[in-house]
């Protein structure tokens, strides 16, 4: 893979009417073509691999809140970034997930090609599949480099998405918990 994608940084750079050869631009075509790998790690990591076993047994059944968790992904349409941060709550139902593995979930599905929608269902799909939680509630935010960079270039704008699982769809009084504790 990593030939092909230095190959492709290569014919990039000479499209746009550039020198590859230019000293700048010498190691460039590498350098794109690790960070282009490291950008879509997601692509071949698994969430068995990722979660490890990490799940535990437990009588906590109250809401359990993990927010702010940064995320870096790469839109599909434009292959532009987009920076923003998500906020994951769950109700236990006899199993807990491990801290730090959230923060893995939203890193294997974010370091792909994505649209933000479909981040947001990912994420809460898989906590629910790996807790078997009795409901699942995700907020991602962003800001879209597509429309800051190119287009419209609105500097100020910014995307929210949600995704509501189990209880957190079936109970008002769930959801509006989550969102008053996600607005602090």
């Amino acid at each position: 893979m990593h030939d092909d994608l230095k190959n492709s940084y290569q014919q990039i750079i000479t499209a746009v009417g550039e020198d590859p050869a230019r000293e700048g631009l010498l190691d460039t075509p590498k350098r794109a073509a690790k960070a282009m790998e490291y950008l879509t790690k997601g692509y071949r990591q698994t969430l068995d691999e990722i979660t490890n076993n990490a799940v535990f047994t437990s009588d906590a059944d109250d809401m359990v809140l993990i927010q702010d968790i940064e995320l870096y992904s790469m839109c599909e349409h434009h292959l532009l970034p987009f920076v923003g941060r998500c906020h994951i709550a769950y109700i236990p139902d006899g199993k807990v997930l491990g801290l730090s593995k959230f923060a893995r979930i939203v890193d294997m599905y974010a370091r792909r090609f994505q649209i933000q929608e479909q981040l947001t269902h990912q994420i809460a799909k898989a906590v629910e599949e790996v807790t078997g939680a009795k409901g699942v509630g995700v907020i991602v935010e962003a800001k879209h480099m597509c429309m800051m960079m190119r287009g419209v270039e609105k500097q100020n704008s910014s995307m929210r998405t949600s995704v509501m699982l189990g209880n957190f769809r079936a109970d008002p009084k769930t959801r509006n918990e989550f969102l008053q504790l996600v607005r602090g």
